[in-house]
């Protein structure tokens, strides 16, 4: 049974050929256009010996040549393994090993990864070694027939310890996935998506591209999230997806209003919760309710409030159709109603678990199957979901998750640092903020000295907000870290800080 995504999408594609797909500054590309240039990119992979199944890492600034490669891979069978590009050298290493592709694409600027990989380039202008290969061959590629099972994406995901490890979607966990989306959010061919969301992540690569490709309609990719721009443009889209971080900074512009979403018909939030402060706030300016939904890497969205009806804050609606979700305690058996549980899901929407990484994909599973998301929450008696907290550390900042383990480690190799700790607490901007605690050996150690060795070793987004020293971590009595006591304990550190 031929289960592709792109065949779906392409069925889509084609009786809408001529309209616009993509708008990037300057550029405007038809469905059309997505056809043929991710047509002839299949071919120069498969040119190069890439074969179904094969791994395409990808680690490029965001252009509609980025968004063709994701297509080109679906079409040819071949695992796409988008990186996020504020990554560093040293970072995307892990990642080459971990994901043996057969082709790494990468911005010119960057240096190779090591490892026997194709290297094949392409920068944010849509420009490179993959797009000169592609333009002189034919736009004609014989998609091939993948199953429902058939990987799609290797998407990279942590826990608060270890490496990163690939989240294993198949073609059948996007087909189902936005195709209820579509549904329950309305999506036409009329709508126009407002896109400033990262390419690497399942938000903006599954969630909002999906939604538009199959209803076919318009994509508008912004280069970057700038809140005035896309204040301004919101009188030219029909829909908006973001993280509560750009919705804070969305709130920050005396602009948005009534008026600047004239044309406006639904405003998605997810990867962090959103606080029923800025719900309301922003209800009250634009007369919007913002619609909240709940995801992870590992199973696309779970839940989502309804479309009509209730939007309700600090509630994450409905699992989605042929979607099921339970709450239970530590030995797995069901709670009460409205009683706190780790959520676990089971449905089309689940990965196929961790890439090369068995152990892991056990332990993350019950023995009938249901995924152990790791989120504690409750389902009220009306089926509604409510997230009340994490059971790991895991650090949301920004939409972005940030694992303490890999800044640990980073600190440690510090010279004078002798012990660290880092944990999340509330920010007022950022949802959270990345805080390390440090003890050090050395008095002339201070905080911009820190920050300044990590520099070269993390992504921006990873680096600590604030390094606060102390003589000892608190542990327990089996020599763990407290980070409960540290996140109490400096709670209120950014409390009087008002939002840029």
């Amino acid at each position: 049974m031929n289960g592709s995504y792109y065949t779906l999408l392409a069925r889509r594609f084609a009786g809408h050929g001529p309209r616009t797909a993509i708008e990037a500054v300057g550029r405007r590309l038809t469905f059309a256009d997505l056809e043929a240039i991710s047509a002839r990119m299949a071919v120069s992979l498969t040119q190069l010996g890439a074969r179904a199944g094969d791994r395409i890492v990808a680690q490029v600034e965001r252009s509609p040549e980025a968004l063709c490669l994701h297509l080109a891979c679906l079409r040819a069978g071949l695992v796409h393994v988008p990186i996020n590009p504020a990554l560093t050298a040293v970072e995307l290493e892990y990642y080459v090993g971990d994901a043996a592709p057969r082709v790494v694409v990468i911005d010119p600027s960057r240096p190779a990864p090591p490892g026997g990989a194709e290297l094949l380039t392409l920068d944010a202008n849509g420009n490179g070694s993959l797009t000169e290969r592609s333009r002189v061959l034919p736009p004609r590629f014989e998609t091939r027939a993948c199953t429902a099972d058939d990987l799609a994406l290797l998407l990279y995901t942590s826990g608060t310890t270890g490496k990163p490890k690939g989240a294993m979607l198949t073609h059948g966990n996007l087909v189902s996935n936005v195709r209820s989306l579509c549904e329950l959010w309305r999506m036409t061919s009329e709508d126009v998506l407002l896109h400033a969301l990262p390419l690497s992540h399942v938000h903006g690569l599954v969630v909002a591209l999906g939604c538009a490709w199959l209803s076919a309609c318009t994509t508008r990719l912004l280069a970057r999230f700038d809140a005035a721009e896309i204040v301004r443009e919101l009188g030219t889209a029909t829909v908006f997806m973001g993280v509560p971080t750009h919705y804070l900074r969305l709130l920050a512009e005396p602009a948005l209003d009534h008026r600047a979403c004239t044309t406006m018909r639904l405003f998605v939030s997810g990867s962090a919760p959103l606080t029923p402060a800025a719900f309301a706030e922003f209800h009250a300016r634009t007369g919007h309710r913002i619609l909240e939904r709940y995801g992870m890497t590992e199973t696309v969205m779970i839940t989502s409030n309804p479309y009509d009806g209730d939007r309700v804050a600090g509630s994450v609606g409905y699992p989605l159709p042929d979607v099921e979700l339970r709450a239970v305690d530590d030995e797995g058996r069901h709670v009460a109603t409205n009683a706190l549980g780790v959520l676990e899901v089971h449905g089309p929407n689940v990965c196929n678990g961790y890439w090369s990484a068995p152990e892991k994909t056990s332990s993350a599973f019950r023995p009938d199957g249901w995924f152990i998301t790791g989120d504690v929450g409750r389902i009220d008696d009306t089926g509604r979901v409510w997230i009340e907290g994490r059971a790991s550390d895991l650090v949301i900042t920004g939409g972005y998750n940030v694992y303490p383990r890999e800044i640990e480690d980073a600190l440690l190799e510090v010279a004078g640092v002798s012990d660290a700790a880092v944990f999340g607490v509330p920010h007022p901007d950022w949802g959270e903020a990345v805080v390390a605690a440090l003890c050090v050996r050395e008095p002339a150690i201070d905080e911009k000295t820190v920050l300044s060795a990590l520099r070269s070793r993390l992504a921006a987004y990873k680096l600590p907000k604030r390094v606060v020293l102390m003589d000892a971590l608190p542990r327990n009595a089996m020599g763990k870290v407290l980070k409960q006591t540290l996140r109490a304990r400096h709670a209120d550190l950014f409390s009087n800080r008002v939002p840029e």
